[in-house]
């Protein structure tokens, strides 16, 4: 519990937060226990049939049809104008806190569900229908949602159910994600972007008259080096991968096309727009210096995850209270995991108060961590299976503070506020 909020409990008052905790920790320990069973082969389904961003069709149905089969919920197949995003949510009528579970379903080219997104899924679905029940046995207002999104794996499926409007009247969107190195409800993930650029000049014969051509093939290895020789001016946590795709057709000519890309990472969207300048900057450079022409397109990226220390504070309450908790352990109150990974979960965090909990599984032979054939290997576990089931349940345990501890809803939006004040003064 934080120091600047606390409660005092008198016989005419609702329970403490401590005694919140431990009866709603029983009652999502237990349902969430009697799930398993389904859940478990659920799990297996959607970690044998991996499926690409936007193509997620088998998962789309196995998920929607499982959500379908509980009583209470409206299932929507095929939300938002994607073919295999859905939505289920559970109404209770009057107004109240909207709490929104993302369930992410894609799998990675060649590697399958080496990024986990099966048990991504189940701790949402998990955690949902937990809050749902707990909700409707307390007669509390308000709305459980959970949302399925595809494509986190570079498609941006939450940036597009986030502008389509799946978003719009919820107060806070939870979400997890597997790995082997953290457990952590403050995760900070990094902003991302990338750039194509297409250099055009004109042909030569590189020995008959190389005179008369403008060399695009130069005009890519000048902004290359520029590139390279701006790192030493760059922050200690940006990140520029640089590729050159099209070099040419042939030695002997002067090269009228190339082409090249650019993968950047920053500490937040601030910082990563600075980058974006300085490499765009570059890649101008190589034209003007060669006198090509360029066509630079920025791709649309992720925002850096902002975590809410309100949020965390709970879930990490709910982490320490059930038994033999795995290594490594929760860091301090307050303080940031930082990773160089990123995702369209950051984007949802400048929107709303957002929490986006990495949890370790057992590794594999090899300690592969996500994006790896041994992280593949680990995620179809029990003991993967079982992780996430645990944090489900601590998950599921931060909703119900939401829901019943007077005062956490707005404490939780204000700390939000702040947050992005500070990030973009960052």
């Amino acid at each position: 519990m934080d120091e600047d909020y606390v409660f005092v409990s008198r016989p005419d008052e609702a329970p403490s937060d401590s005694q919140l905790k431990t009866r709603h920790l029983a009652e999502i320990d237990c349902f969430i226990d009697k799930l398993e069973p389904a859940l478990w082969p659920l799990n297996c389904f959607i970690h044998d049939n991996p499926e690409l961003g936007y193509k997620e069709f088998k998962t789309h149905d196995a998920l929607t049809n499982f959500m379908k089969s509980h009583s209470g919920w409206t299932v929507t197949r095929s939300a938002y104008g994607m073919a295999t995003a859905w939505e289920a949510i559970f109404d209770t009528g009057r107004a109240g806190p909207v709490v929104s579970f993302n369930a992410e379903m894609d799998a990675l080219p060649n590697l399958g569900h080496a990024c986990g997104h099966n048990l991504i899924a189940m701790v949402s679905v998990a955690a949902g229908l937990a809050t749902a029940e707990i909700v409707d046995q307390e007669g509390l207002p308000g709305k459980v949602i959970i949302v399925g999104t595809p494509a986190e794996e570079g498609g941006g499926g939450k940036v597009k159910l986030l502008e389509a409007g799946a978003y719009k009247n919820t107060d806070v969107s939870l979400i997890s994600h597997p790995g082997i190195l953290n457990n952590s409800p403050m995760v900070r993930t990094t902003a991302f972007t990338r750039l194509d650029v297409e250099y055009h000049g004109k042909a030569a014969h590189s020995a008959k008259n190389p005179w008369q051509g403008v060399n695009a093939l130069d005009a890519m290895v000048i902004a290359y080096n520029g590139i390279s020789a701006m790192r030493q001016q760059t922050r200690s946590d940006d990140f520029i991968g640089v590729q050159i795709i099209h070099g040419g057709d042939r030695p002997n000519y002067i090269h009228e096309y190339a082409a090249g890309a650019a993968v950047l990472r920053a500490s937040t969207a601030p910082h990563l727009h600075e980058l974006q300048r300085k490499v765009e900057g570059c890649f101008r450079a190589g034209a003007e210096a060669t006198g090509a022409t360029a066509e630079i397109q920025v791709r649309p990226g992720y925002l850096d995850h902002m975590p809410n220390r309100v949020l965390a504070s709970s879930f990490a309450k709910y982490w320490h209270e059930m038994p033999n908790a795995p290594d490594p352990p929760l860091p301090p109150p307050g303080q940031y995991t930082y990773v160089k990974s990123s995702t369209d979960q950051g984007n949802l965090s400048y929107a709303l108060p957002s929490m986006n909990v990495s949890f370790a599984i057992p590794p594999g032979p090899e300690r592969g961590q996500p994006h790896s054939p041994d992280f593949e290997q680990a995620s179809k576990t029990r003991g993967a299976f079982d992780r996430a089931m645990r944090v489900a349940k601590a998950m599921a345990g931060t909703a119900m503070d939401i829901y019943t501890v007077p005062g956490l809803l707005q404490k939780m939006k204000d700390q939000w506020k702040r947050d992005m004040n500070q990030d973009q003064d960052a």
